[in-house]
Protein backbone atom coordinates (compact mmCIF):
# COMPACT_ATOMS: atom_id res chain seq x y z
CA UNK A 1 0.00 0.00 0.00
CA UNK A 2 2.97 2.23 0.47
CA UNK A 3 5.32 1.16 -1.78
CA UNK A 4 4.45 3.22 -4.94
CA UNK A 5 6.37 1.17 -7.06
CA UNK A 6 3.78 -2.16 -6.47
CA UNK A 7 0.75 0.50 -7.15
CA UNK A 8 -1.30 0.39 -10.23
CA UNK A 9 -0.61 2.62 -13.40
CA UNK A 10 -4.56 4.16 -12.53
CA UNK A 11 -3.55 4.74 -9.07
CA UNK A 12 0.26 5.98 -10.02
CA UNK A 13 -1.11 8.44 -12.16
CA UNK A 14 -4.02 9.19 -10.15
CA UNK A 15 -1.43 10.33 -7.05
CA UNK A 16 1.08 11.76 -9.45
CA UNK A 17 -1.81 14.25 -10.46
CA UNK A 18 -3.37 14.79 -7.18
CA UNK A 19 -0.32 15.32 -5.55
CA UNK A 20 1.19 17.79 -8.35
CA UNK A 21 -2.04 20.02 -8.10
CA UNK A 22 -1.81 19.80 -4.64
CA UNK A 23 1.95 20.73 -4.46
CA UNK A 24 0.88 24.14 -6.86
CA UNK A 25 -1.61 24.71 -4.56
CA UNK A 26 0.64 25.44 -1.31
CA UNK A 27 3.06 27.04 -2.79
CA UNK A 28 5.16 23.89 -4.61
CA UNK A 29 6.60 20.53 -3.97
CA UNK A 30 9.08 21.67 -1.70
CA UNK A 31 6.19 23.68 0.39
CA UNK A 32 4.25 20.15 0.45
CA UNK A 33 7.55 17.79 1.31
CA UNK A 34 8.00 20.65 4.35
CA UNK A 35 4.53 20.00 5.76
CA UNK A 36 5.01 16.00 5.48
CA UNK A 37 8.61 16.13 7.20
CA UNK A 38 6.29 18.19 10.05
CA UNK A 39 3.15 15.77 9.81
CA UNK A 40 6.46 13.09 10.14
CA UNK A 41 7.94 14.53 13.45
CA UNK A 42 4.83 14.66 15.77
CA UNK A 43 4.89 11.95 17.70
CA UNK A 44 2.75 9.54 18.84
CA UNK A 45 1.03 10.00 16.06
CA UNK A 46 0.15 13.39 14.53
CA UNK A 47 -3.84 12.50 13.56
CA UNK A 48 -3.78 12.86 17.85
CA UNK A 49 -2.46 16.34 17.98
CA UNK A 50 -4.80 18.28 20.58
CA UNK A 51 -4.90 21.07 18.15
CA UNK A 52 -6.02 19.02 15.52
CA UNK A 53 -3.28 20.93 13.07
CA UNK A 54 0.33 20.80 12.10
CA UNK A 55 2.49 23.23 10.77
CA UNK A 56 5.66 24.10 9.11
CA UNK A 57 7.37 27.33 8.14
CA UNK A 58 4.90 27.54 4.82
CA UNK A 59 2.01 25.36 5.26
CA UNK A 60 -0.48 24.05 7.75
CA UNK A 61 -2.56 21.13 7.57
CA UNK A 62 -5.98 21.26 9.66
CA UNK A 63 -9.30 19.03 10.73
CA UNK A 64 -12.34 19.14 12.55
CA UNK A 65 -11.44 17.09 15.40
CA UNK A 66 -8.71 15.27 17.49
CA UNK A 67 -8.66 11.36 16.71
CA UNK A 68 -7.91 9.20 19.47
CA UNK A 69 -4.84 6.79 19.61
CA UNK A 70 -7.31 3.70 19.98
CA UNK A 71 -8.58 4.44 16.35
CA UNK A 72 -5.20 5.36 14.91
CA UNK A 73 -3.46 2.48 16.26
CA UNK A 74 -6.56 0.22 15.30
CA UNK A 75 -6.15 1.98 11.88
CA UNK A 76 -2.56 1.47 11.71
CA UNK A 77 -2.60 -2.26 12.67
CA UNK A 78 -5.31 -2.60 9.18
CA UNK A 79 -2.59 -0.34 7.50
CA UNK A 80 0.36 -2.88 8.60
CA UNK A 81 -1.16 -5.52 7.36
CA UNK A 82 -1.75 -4.41 3.68
CA UNK A 83 1.52 -2.98 3.79
CA UNK A 84 2.88 -5.13 1.50
CA UNK A 85 -0.18 -5.93 -0.49
CA UNK A 86 0.11 -4.77 -4.20
CA UNK A 87 -3.56 -3.91 -4.27
CA UNK A 88 -4.08 0.04 -3.28
CA UNK A 89 -7.68 -0.31 -2.52
CA UNK A 90 -8.92 -2.43 0.26
CA UNK A 91 -11.92 -2.80 1.98
CA UNK A 92 -11.39 -2.36 5.88
CA UNK A 93 -14.86 -4.07 6.26
CA UNK A 94 -13.45 -7.05 4.95
CA UNK A 95 -13.07 -8.71 8.54
CA UNK A 96 -14.80 -12.08 9.35
CA UNK A 97 -14.13 -11.94 13.02
CA UNK A 98 -17.15 -10.10 13.82
CA UNK A 99 -16.19 -8.41 17.20
CA UNK A 100 -12.99 -6.90 15.58
CA UNK A 101 -15.39 -5.73 12.47
CA UNK A 102 -17.25 -3.89 15.32
CA UNK A 103 -14.36 -2.55 16.16
CA UNK A 104 -13.17 -1.58 12.28
CA UNK A 105 -16.99 0.01 11.96
CA UNK A 106 -16.92 1.99 14.96
CA UNK A 107 -13.38 3.60 13.86
CA UNK A 108 -14.54 3.82 10.27
CA UNK A 109 -17.92 6.22 11.57
CA UNK A 110 -15.69 8.47 13.91
CA UNK A 111 -13.58 9.08 10.55
CA UNK A 112 -15.70 9.65 8.14
CA UNK A 113 -16.76 12.97 9.47
CA UNK A 114 -13.22 14.48 9.34
CA UNK A 115 -12.14 16.62 6.52
CA UNK A 116 -8.51 18.15 5.95
CA UNK A 117 -7.66 21.18 4.92
CA UNK A 118 -4.26 22.16 4.11
CA UNK A 119 -3.59 25.60 2.97
CA UNK A 120 -0.10 28.21 2.38
CA UNK A 121 0.63 30.34 5.40
CA UNK A 122 1.25 32.96 2.79
CA UNK A 123 -2.08 33.43 0.38
CA UNK A 124 0.05 34.67 -1.94
CA UNK A 125 1.04 31.19 -3.05
CA UNK A 126 -1.68 28.88 -3.85
CA UNK A 127 -5.56 28.37 -2.25
CA UNK A 128 -4.96 25.28 -0.70
CA UNK A 129 -6.75 21.81 -1.01
CA UNK A 130 -8.63 19.68 1.16
CA UNK A 131 -9.38 15.47 1.32
CA UNK A 132 -10.96 13.22 3.68
CA UNK A 133 -10.13 10.29 5.03
CA UNK A 134 -12.02 7.69 3.07
CA UNK A 135 -12.80 7.35 -0.38
CA UNK A 136 -16.12 5.85 -0.65
CA UNK A 137 -17.56 4.58 2.86
CA UNK A 138 -20.85 2.48 2.62
CA UNK A 139 -22.48 0.12 4.50
CA UNK A 140 -20.35 -2.63 3.93
CA UNK A 141 -17.62 -0.89 2.37
CA UNK A 142 -14.66 1.36 3.54
CA UNK A 143 -12.19 2.21 1.41
CA UNK A 144 -9.55 4.58 2.69
CA UNK A 145 -8.35 7.44 0.79
CA UNK A 146 -4.95 7.29 -1.16
CA UNK A 147 -4.07 10.35 -0.35
CA UNK A 148 -4.76 10.33 3.52
CA UNK A 149 -2.76 7.16 3.68
CA UNK A 150 0.37 8.97 1.68
CA UNK A 151 0.29 12.12 3.73
CA UNK A 152 -0.02 10.56 7.15
CA UNK A 153 1.31 7.19 7.13
CA UNK A 154 3.34 6.52 4.31
CA UNK A 155 6.97 7.51 4.09
CA UNK A 156 8.19 11.47 2.35
CA UNK A 157 9.67 8.93 -0.11
CA UNK A 158 6.36 7.95 -1.37
CA UNK A 159 4.72 11.64 -2.31
CA UNK A 160 8.57 12.32 -4.10
CA UNK A 161 7.85 9.37 -6.26
CA UNK A 162 4.26 10.23 -7.34
CA UNK A 163 5.31 13.75 -7.76
CA UNK A 164 8.61 12.56 -10.30
CA UNK A 165 6.20 10.07 -11.90
CA UNK A 166 6.04 10.37 -15.80
CA UNK A 167 2.66 9.36 -17.53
Amino acid sequence: MCNFNKQSDETKAFMHLFMNKAAQSVGGANFLLALLESIRAYKPHPLTHPNAQIASNKTIIKWGKVVFKDKVDLLQSLLDLHRSSEKSVFNLLDEPNLKKRKKILNMAKALAPVKFQVVPQNPKDGEGFSFEVFEKIEDDIAILNPVFVAIFFCSTEYTKKALKYTL
